[in-house]
């Protein structure tokens, strides 16, 4: 779906809905329970409409009354997240932001996971008109230290763990470009880490240029990267704001939340 056909944010139709969810938000924004007084003020609802729908969503168990007076949110809504949560697929997440990306730049889009030292391709969108000669298969595999998203999640391990892939894989090289020296990963690695980004040149194959972009769970972790490829002198830099939107874009789809915009 394009970005213009979504659906924009709506207030609901029927009012007792809307204040539900006026109510459920100052709950969610405090860990502990909060007193009844403060709900009212907060979503500027009468204390006793503030009770009524209240008791109505402890009947259901959305919201808990741990003590007289106080509220919080209940065990039905860590029920049904989790739910959603197992249902949520990074490919079917990623799918549809991808092909929109692809639309934009007319160059392959890459979905890529780990799986021990390598990554392995488990999505692309891609055309003939991108005058790419070589397409990696989904499917296909690659080391860590020779691609974009692999970067990305050496760049998020310890500099323990990197020091121990490098001395696993001896850090071999695809082309001239390769990187092969552990010195020369570390910076890139810290250059990753810095601009939450990372760039193949031409290090898995002559010719062809990459930038990724890494896809977030609701837990903070990294789970997926998101990747352009282009012919080396193709590789333009205004594409890098439009990778990281959408990989924020399937982040969102994920759950993923900024440190700063969680419960603290």
């Amino acid at each position: 779906m394009k970005h213009a056909d979504r659906p924009k944010a709506v207030t609901p139709t029927i009012q007792v809905i809307e204040r539900m969810f006026a109510l459920i938000d100052v709950l969610a924004s405090r860990e502990e329970p909060v007193p009844l007084k403060e709900i009212a003020e907060r979503t500027g609802l009468h204390p006793s409409t503030t009770h009524r729908i209240l008791n109505d969503l402890a009947v259901g168990r959305f919201v808990d009354r741990p003590e007289a007076g106080s509220y919080r949110l209940g065990m039905r809504l860590l029920e049904l997240g989790n739910l959603v949560k197992a249902r949520l697929n990074v490919r079917d997440a990623a799918l549809g932001p991808m092909r929109e990306l692809h639309r934009q730049i007319q160059q392959p889009v890459n979905l890529s996971m780990r799986q021990g030292d390598e990554i392995v391709y488990i999505e692309r969108a891609y055309s003939e008109r991108s005058g790419m000669q070589v397409v990696r298969a989904i499917g296909a595999r690659a080391p860590l230290h020779l691609t974009s998203t692999g970067k990305l999640f050496l760049a998020a391990d310890d500099p323990q763990r990197v020091r121990a892939y490098a001395t696993r894989t001896g850090l071999a090289g695809h082309t001239r470009n390769s990187i092969t020296q552990l010195p020369v990963l570390e910076r890139e690695l810290a250059k990753a880490r810095q601009y939450g980004m990372a760039r193949d040149n031409e290090e898995l194959e002559l010719g062809v240029r990459c930038m990724a972009a890494g896809i977030y769970d609701d837990q903070d972790r990294l789970v997926a990267g998101l990747s352009i490829s282009a012919p080396a002198d193709r590789l333009d830099e205004s594409w890098l704001a439009k990778l990281q939107a959408t990989a924020k874009e399937i982040s969102n789809a994920l759950g993923h939340r900024p440190p700063s915009l969680r419960v603290a």
